[in-house]
């Protein structure tokens, strides 16, 4: 009897090992699907980040080149650090004054990116403008998205091993336990993190129950009364147009709006208002029309005195014009008859020149005839000598 004690004792310890793990694996599981979403969304610009800044301003490495070695350090500085707060955080003893485990990533992630930003990106910070920096990390982010570098599921999957480890308060993880199946898929069935998906039509967002009301209030799709009080129900996200321009109660002005009748009534009601006020509104088209033909008649008045100033306007300029010509003709003739005037002038000036040359001769010649007299009385005396 007491050789079989001993492994009486290893089967009860083995059944007692096997329920713990059965106990373990009855976990509820269900996280926060909008908080893992944000988390997964931080880590991948955390990624695209860090990437960016270990290589700005070098010249041989790009981003891409380091995102598979970036990426692993960040990990495991993830589950280090996470893993020393979750130890060290046992000294509380309520767990109400943790800080939340968003914010406890958030702080891990921010000193990662700090170490891995280079001393030329740091310096850079100084001299370059940082928009420039900021518009290629958010390129290299969406890179990576588009490229599936870190899928969603990894993400996902890494931000959920975060939260067990982070979240004392199970604000974001449920982590009830259960020693049955059925206890398990009625807890998960009525579970405030388990994940449900908008019934609105056009929507298909996938949130936690816990946030029901809240998309509820802010869903796009979700279907609402008429904010003017009409009886459609029109979705949240066309309410602006449908208010603007379908709406039976949007307030118009009446038709004959400029002709006189200054009702504002809704527009649903436009076709019955038009019927019912048929008369008056007829009045007004009438005094409308009248006021029309005396504005037209005023303005063909104004077109007839415009016509006759124009027409004066130009028989004072032809007479201004024919006084002109006169004028320049007279004076053409005058100048005619002053370059005859001239001409004749000159004439005589010559004239006047060459009867002095002729005097000049004559009295040379007189000169002259004057020497010969002298030269033959002289001979006449020297011969009778």
């Amino acid at each position: 009897m007491g050789a079989s004690f001993p492994s009486s004792v290893g089967r009860l310890e083995s059944a007692e090992q096997r329920a713990q793990e059965t106990l373990v694996s009855l976990e509820c599981g269900y996280y926060d699907v909008e908080q893992v979403q944000l988390m997964s969304q931080m880590l991948l610009v955390t990624l695209g980040t860090a990437c960016v800044e270990k290589t700005y301003g070098g010249l041989f490495n790009s981003p891409a080149k380091v995102v598979e070695d970036v990426k692993k350090e960040m990990v495991e500085i993830l589950h280090r650090r996470s893993d020393a707060f979750a130890e060290g955080s046992g000294s509380f003893e309520d767990s109400a004054s943790l800080p939340s485990p968003v914010i406890v990533v958030e702080n891990i992630l921010d000193d990662f990116v700090q170490a891995q930003t280079g001393l030329l990106s740091r310096f850079s910070k100084r001299i370059i403008n940082t928009e420039k920096k900021e518009d290629r990390i958010e390129d290299f982010v969406q890179e990576l998205d588009t490229a599936g570098a870190w899928m969603v599921g990894c993400r996902e999957d890494l931000a959920k091993a975060l939260f067990k480890c982070l979240d004392h308060s199970n604000l974001l993880i449920c982590a009830m336990k259960f020693e049955s199946n059925e206890d398990l898929v009625e807890h998960k069935s009525k579970c405030a993190l388990r994940p449900v998906t908008c019934a609105n039509e056009g929507c298909g967002e996938v949130f936690s129950a816990i946030h029901d009301k809240v998309h509820d209030s802010t869903c796009p799709s979700k279907l609402i009364a008429c904010e003017q009080n009409c009886k459609a129900l029109v979705k949240r996200s066309e309410m602006d147009k449908h208010c603007i321009t379908d709406c039976p109660m949007k307030l118009v002005n009446c038709p004959f709006y400029h002709m006189g009748c200054a009702a504002t009534l809704p527009q649903g009601v436009l076709e019955q208002h038009c019927t019912e006020f048929t008369g008056s509104h007829l009045l007004c088209l009438q005094h409308f029309l009248q006021k029309q033909e005396a504005l037209v008649a005023g303005v063909t008045q104004r077109v007839l005195v415009l016509e006759k100033t124009l027409s004066i306007a130009q028989r004072s300029e032809a007479i201004n014009v024919g006084t002109l010509s006169l004028t320049v003709q007279e004076q053409d003739a005058k100048i005619k008859a002053l370059e005859k005037e001239v001409t004749r002038l000159q004439k005589d000036i010559k004239a006047v020149d060459v009867s002095e040359e002729v005097l000049l001769l004559h009295r040379e010649v007189r000169n002259l005839q004057k020497q010969i007299g002298t030269l033959s009385l002289r001979s006449s005396s020297l011969i009778s000598l």
